[in-house]
């Protein structure tokens, strides 16, 4: 789905990822699950592009459907990849993630939905990450710390061009906007989600559900009124 010249999701039977474009050069905003080398660069190649154009994966937390396939990018051209330190070793291979907490309709939606989510290839980390860090893509790519989703939740916000993805800490179903679900810290998800409200953005791109394409500071808050 091209949702504007520089910024296209990429849709995969679980999750989502999106690639975000300055002239001749990707930056990957999560990977997917493993085997979803083959959509990104299918994606890649539909903006006319070869794969060495992806210069760096920015990872938004280090569950099995957004790192998925994050070794077999990397392995590719050696793009960077970075990663809360928070997250990092779950990244790697070397630690398992956070038990979540979980209300009795969560724990349904988790057993139907893990059947379906291979384990990740363990994926080196580059560059490890604390959040507050601006790297050099889309006029200024912010990291923002939200933990509660798990403890090196990130999000990426380019203010310039008023866009934040908010990973897992922030959802869409049905066309609401919700808090996303399996937080291992629900209180401090809910803390995490009115910092990104604060952020004022216009689109708003989740890792499951509909991006809000214009409009999202109002639906951001709207949801956190919800919760409150």
């Amino acid at each position: 789905m091209r949702i504007s010249e520089r910024l296209t999701m990429l849709a995969f039977p679980i999750g989502q990822a999106y690639l975000w474009r300055d002239g001749s050069a990707l930056t990957l905003i999560d990977t997917g699950i493993a085997g979803s080398g083959a959509r990104i660069a299918a994606a890649v190649a539909e903006m006319g592009l070869d794969t060495a154009a992806i210069k760096r994966v920015v990872l938004t937390h280090g569950h099995n459907d957004h790192i998925g396939s994050a070794a077999e990018v990397r392995g590719w051209h050696g793009a960077t990849v970075y990663a809360h330190r928070g997250d990092a070793d779950v990244v790697r291979g070397i630690a398992a993630p956070g038990v979540p907490v979980m209300a009795d309709w969560e724990v349904e939606i988790f057993a139907a939905t893990l059947p379906h989510v291979p384990p990740a290839p363990p994926c080196p980390v580059d560059v490890e990450l604390t959040g507050g860090e601006v790297l050099d893509f889309g006029g200024g790519a912010h990291l923002v710390p939200v933990p509660g989703h798990t403890d090196g939740s990130l999000a990426v916000h380019l203010p310039e061009h008023g866009v934040l993805f908010t990973g897992d800490t922030i959802a869409s179903h049905e066309g609401e906007v919700i808090l996303g679900v399996i937080n291992t810290d629900p209180a401090l998800a809910v803390a995490s989600m009115r910092v990104q409200a604060d952020l004022g953005p216009d689109t708003v791109c989740f890792g499951h559900g509909a991006p809000v394409l214009t409009g999202g500071a109002s639906a951001l808050r709207a949801a956190v009124s919800r919760l409150e």
